[in-house]
């Protein structure tokens, strides 16, 4: 299917994936949490230039399994240069040091790695954690800590998910990991429950309580495990919040929104893919941490429909 040019979209017609309006500056650093043994969490920060002291809404990244703080700079430089903090936590035990220095290709590596309860437990304790440590930062003053959003890809939107209120386990020890503090969440190729034992989707998802954006493609297949784009859907159907907004691109894959190809070949659509990722991120996050309302009727209208045109398909529910 041959791509087609994207439009700008209505709520902002002066708006370019090309264009970021505001250069960023990067800061890094460490948390360590004396609570947990002094876990060390790792994060990188992007913030805008020239845009006045803010406040500016807070937008933290969970990155994929085998991930670091690193991933997906495309998009969190995109959206930090149109006036937001974005900051990206590392999750030690999940992140990049399964495979570092290790012989073979990572996905091979982490494929045959038993992935600990404790280390899955570790990560998602890792998000309420930051949440606490966001007001140290020497860049604190510029965030708007009363509107603070979340996104991931994989592992990560599975992070994502959780603290928006999804479920986990199974029987009597079903539980919930629900942050208040954040307001609404994107998940790039998000997680399904996989192992339901007994349970309906509606046990897992029914929780989660904030707006989502979920977002996934046709390709979208596990590199790790055996299922597909068909199976992430169900956090979208199933899900019990408000205000939930769903994109399936056409030909998108697992990998595109990690700004790397992992084992995956070219995809000949990747540059209208990351298009359509930064546009409907930002709008999103325009739409639900700015209360910008044309940004809202545009993503709850057939605008987002034309504009996507045969590149994917958008569903709304409220």
């Amino acid at each position: 299917m041959t791509s087609t040019p994207l439009s700008a979209p209505l709520w902002n017609p002066n708006i370019s994936p090309d264009t970021e309006p505001s250069q960023i500056t990067l800061g890094r650093g460490e948390w360590i949490d004396a609570k947990r043994g002094n876990r060390k969490v790792l994060y990188k920060t992007y913030k805008p230039m020239d845009l006045g002291s803010g406040p500016f809404p807070v937008i933290l990244w969970s990155h994929g399994l085998g991930g670091s703080r690193d991933g997906a700079g495309f998009i969190s430089r995109f959206i930090a240069s149109h006036g937001y903090i974005v900051v990206h936590i590392q999750h030690h035990g999940t992140d990049s040091s399964l495979w570092e220095g290790k012989k073979g290709h990572p996905w091979d590596v982490i494929r045959a790695t038993h992935i600990p309860r404790h280390a899955t437990l570790n990560r998602f304790k890792d998000v309420p954690f930051v949440l606490d440590q966001l007001a140290t930062l020497d860049i604190a003053p510029l965030m708007d800590l009363n509107k603070i959003g979340m996104s991931g890809h994989s592992f990560g939107a599975m992070t994502t998910q959780i603290m928006a209120g999804q479920k986990r386990g199974h029987g009597k020890r079903l539980y919930d990991l629900y942050e208040p503090r954040i307001k609404a969440g994107i998940a790039y190729s998000p997680g399904p429950h996989m192992e339901k034992k007994g349970h309906t989707p509606q046990d897992f998802y029914g929780a989660i309580k904030i707006p989502l954006l979920v977002m996934t493609g046709t390709d979208d297949e596990s590199p790790l495990k055996n299922f597909g784009y068909k199976d992430r859907l169900e956090v979208f159907t199933h899900s019990g919040g408000p205000d939930q907004h769903l994109i399936v691109m056409d030909g998108g894959d697992h990998m595109v929104y990690n700004g790397s190809r992992g084992q995956l070949d070219a995809n000949p659509k990747q540059e209208t893919h990351e298009e359509i990722i930064k546009i409907l991120s930002l709008a999103f996050w325009d739409a639900y941490l700015k209360d910008d309302m044309a940004a809202k009727d545009w993503l709850t209208s057939d605008a987002v429909t034309s504009w996507l045109s045969t590149e994917g398909e958008y569903c709304y529910k409220e």
